[in-house]
């Protein structure tokens, strides 16, 4: 058997602002934006080069769905963006706006700076010990 995850489903407000903000300020790439009804679109958006699981952004349908929108695991760390230069991605994030609210650090298992979405989700970028 073989199994492997192919989407995360990310809650958020706008889809546009959405694909905005990851394809503008993360630069990942759109991989796929289809309307499926007046309210619903399957999005998803991938980092530069994945080939692995990406992310599908899901608009929130209710009261309760927005309530999660930013805060999807009670304020841990929600996702993790391996990279082959932490300093270099993190210059270029800072530059386009992206908000950090743990600069670079060195780590047993490599180098690692937390920064927030849009809506606040925290990502780690991690550029693992080699």
């Amino acid at each position: 058997m073989q199994q492997k995850l192919a989407h995360i489903a990310l809650v958020v407000r706008d889809y546009d602002e959405a694909i905005h903000f990851y394809t503008e300020k993360l630069s990942f790439d759109l991989i796929e934006d289809t309307k499926l009804s007046d309210t619903k679109r399957w999005v998803i958006v991938a980092p530069k080069g994945s080939d692995s699981c990406n992310l599908l952004l899901a608009k929130a349908a209710s009261e309760e769905q927005l309530g999660r929108v930013g805060n999807q695991t009670g304020g841990r760390v929600f996702l993790f963006l391996h990279t082959d230069n932490l300093q270099r991605d993190y210059e270029a994030l800072q530059s386009k706006g992206v908000i950090f609210v743990r600069m670079p650090a060195t780590e047993a298992w490599g180098t690692v700076a937390v920064f927030k979405d849009l809506y606040g989700n925290l990502w780690d970028l991690i550029e693992p010990s080699k």
